[in-house]
């Protein structure tokens, strides 16, 4: 969706709530959500949708339209409406209105049987702790100390 009259802080608050959902949950979630973009992105979402329905109809493409979720939902900035709002004494304040692009990709996940096998979580699993970096050796000192 392009050149939507809604700022990308905006959105960004309502597309953080369906990120990795999945499709019927997201749906729901923007149904019940009070945010005026909410509307706009079901739209989007339900666009989304209806085009892995047409790959998997029309184009003989293999995809479970039961197992979609919301891969990524990013929104970006547009350009900008410069604006100027009158102020006291003769001046003006200008101000900007923004305007977003949102991409919203869905992707298919991998069957129960291989998920559950994995440990039924979709998380990442946590990053293994590094080592303390090693401090500089005495000897690299000294050379900085000899060449002044």
């Amino acid at each position: 969706m392009r050149y939507l009259r809604v700022s990308p802080q905006k959105a960004r608050l309502v597309l953080n709530l369906i990120k990795g959902r999945k499709v019927e949950e997201a749906r729901n979630t923007l149904l019940y959500t009070k945010k005026r973009v909410a509307s706009h992105v079901g739209k989007l979402l339900q666009s989304a949708l209806d085009n892995a329905n047409f790959l998997s109809a029309e184009k003989n493409l293999d995809v479970d339209i039961d197992n979609l979720y919301v891969k990524s939902a990013i929104a970006n900035d547009g350009p900008r409406m410069k604006r100027i709002r009158p102020a006291p004494q003769g001046r003006a304040y200008r101000y900007q209105r923004r305007i977003s692009h949102i991409e919203l990709v869905l992707a298919e996940r991998a069957n129960r049987a291989t998920h559950s096998a994995a440990g039924g979580s979709t998380a990442a699993a946590p990053a293994k702790r590094r080592a303390p970096l090693a401090k500089k050796s005495a000897g690299a000192g000294k050379k900085k100390a000899a060449a002044r």
